[in-house]
């Protein structure tokens, strides 16, 4: 007979394969990532819905790897290990991003910052904050939110056709904000993602890659929404040509 893929150990705990196990591990990397805290194993055990000694295994292999740490109370949180991984993302869009996005930041007083497209999700990239403002937007690193929402997304779409759209994304409506944002540049959302907040975003055009959006979030702004959105078209557009 042919052993099977899974099956028990002598303590009865059910065993994994190793593609079970390094979803297990993803998957624990993403609840800490999404976490607003530190976690202790027993809550993590109870997220991924496996046995806690599963969990401590799982663990201790990222730990080696430093995407995860330990405090001093034993509870678990994302470790130095993913910030590396992170710089790598997209490399060349952060860092052709980058100096735009500290212009617009502290030039708008707003956050700035890039969003990728991501399976049906807009996630966020790279963000930076206004340097002398205190109470500026925070909009982390990994936030994420429906790609058919706010103006991030919609700035996404807009870079597609609508036949395009319905190709990579079936099932996920392409909105008329898309095909204005198309025309006038950039896309605007209100009360969409985050109740009160308002965001405003223009397209990126990746080569070999799918669109992104630079965006800026804010609660209320002296700032005339239509020069902002000139602000980040042309941003967009200093970008593009660096990637180019």
């Amino acid at each position: 007979m042919k052993p099977s893929v899974t099956g028990t150990t002598p303590a009865g705990e059910s065993t994994a394969s190793p593609s079970q196990t390094l979803s297990r591990g993803i998957r624990a990397l993403e609840i800490l990532a999404a976490a607003e805290q530190p976690l202790t194993i027993a809550e993590l055990s109870a997220a991924l819905g496996v046995h806690r000694s599963v969990a401590y295994r799982i663990l201790r292999t990222l730990e080696d790897h430093s995407l995860l740490m330990r405090d001093d109370a034993g509870k678990v949180q994302p470790g130095p290990g993913l910030a590396v991984l992170a710089r790598g993302v997209a490399r060349n869009l952060q860092q052709a991003a980058l100096p735009e996005l500290t212009q617009l930041a502290n030039g708008l007083d707003m956050t700035a910052f890039i969003a990728v497209w991501d399976h049906l999700d807009c996630t966020t990239l790279v963000t930076v904050e206004p340097r002398h403002t205190g109470g500026a937007v925070a909009q982390h690193p990994g936030t994420r939110h429906p790609i058919g929402t706010g103006a991030p997304g919609i700035a996404i779409q807009s870079a597609l056709t609508e036949e395009e759209w319905q190709r990579l994304a079936p099932g996920v409506p392409y909105r008329t904000e898309a095909a204005e944002a198309r025309v006038r540049g950039y896309a605007a959302s209100h009360d969409e993602v985050i109740p009160g907040l308002s965001s405003l975003a223009a397209p990126i055009r990746v080569p070999s890659g799918r669109p992104a959006a630079l965006a800026v979030v804010y609660i209320g702004s002296h700032n005339d929404p239509s020069e902002v959105g000139a602000s980040l078209v042309a941003s967009a557009a200093r970008i593009e040509g660096q990637l180019a």
